[in-house]
């Protein structure tokens, strides 16, 4: 059963000459305890597009959408009061820039004690000792001094787990994660994603991951969504769309790929593309 549902979204941007569109008419479906990867390079409306189901985007944008569901319920109809009552607490969301996201002028600890005594009703007392629980659980070294670190006392990685911790700590039914790893080394990486499997499979939480990385898709996700200068390409399981892609766009990020190199250097995108249209 679908926890999240969208059909025909579409987000434009004002501008002082006019309007953009950063998504068109896309659907995204996730079933409960599901992992789906949204796939794509930059400017592919992947972030946009949960943004707007999250409700962050600025007053800029202009959405619109036949269908906007969570667990039945119609987030388009909903106050931004009564939305709040979701998001932050059954929909969550890891941002691709974890220092950027935490506030430098507080501790970890502090971060993390408001979202749960704001979202979860707790007494600073039962705060803190959940957030000592969260941290431990996300294996965040000497969890009560990470309480008392500020983000630029803590590595990317650490940071990154803080964010997660975070993310979890109201139990949500999803978690959207936009490049988790991005700006993270290789073993940092694999580390994160490890654990946010982890957390997906000991939860049973349904877990949306965006990213450009079909090396990430390949060991992480159930099903697949494809898509290119805002528009959905392709949807597939996983398996599927490794084996028979049927889109040209979905055939040329899989030609990107280390493995799939022919010669010297790899194909870029834009030159499969062009190949495949001289064919």
């Amino acid at each position: 059963m679908s926890i999240l549902t969208i059909r025909n979204l579409t987000v434009r941007f004002a501008t002082s000459t006019g309007s953009f569109t950063a998504v068109d008419g896309i659907d995204v479906r996730v079933d409960k305890g599901e992992v789906l990867a949204i796939v794509g390079e930059s400017g592919s409306g992947k972030s946009v597009s949960m943004l707007a189901a999250m409700g962050l985007l600025p007053d800029t944008a202009i959405v619109t959408a036949d269908e906007m569901t969570f667990d039945g319920q119609n987030l388009l109809a909903m106050t931004p009061r009564e939305r709040r009552r979701i998001i932050g607490r059954e929909i969550t969301m890891i941002f691709q820039e974890p220092i950027a996201s935490l506030n430098p002028s507080f501790t970890a600890g502090y971060q993390i004690e408001e979202v749960l005594r704001f979202n979860a009703g707790l007494s600073r007392k039962a705060a803190r000792a959940r957030a000592i629980e969260l941290f431990n659980q996300v294996g965040l070294p000497d969890p009560e001094g990470k309480l008392k670190s500020y983000p630029h006392q803590m590595s990317g990685g650490q940071s990154q787990r803080v964010m997660i911790a975070m993310a979890i700590a109201t139990n949500p039914r999803l978690l959207i994660a936009d490049e988790p790893t991005t700006a993270l080394d290789v073993t940092i990486q694999k580390q994160i994603l490890d654990l946010l499997i982890r957390l997906q499979e000991e939860t049973g939480m349904a877990l949306i991951l965006i990213t450009h990385d079909m090396g990430v898709v390949a060991e992480t996700a159930d099903r697949v969504q494809v898509q290119y200068k805002g528009k959905k390409m392709e949807e597939a399981d996983v398996l599927s769309l490794f084996e028979n892609p049927k889109n040209p766009y979905t055939r040329a990020l899989l030609s990107a790929l280390p493995e799939n190199a022919t010669g010297d250097r790899l194909p870029t995108v834009a030159s499969f593309l062009d190949s495949e249209v001289s064919a």
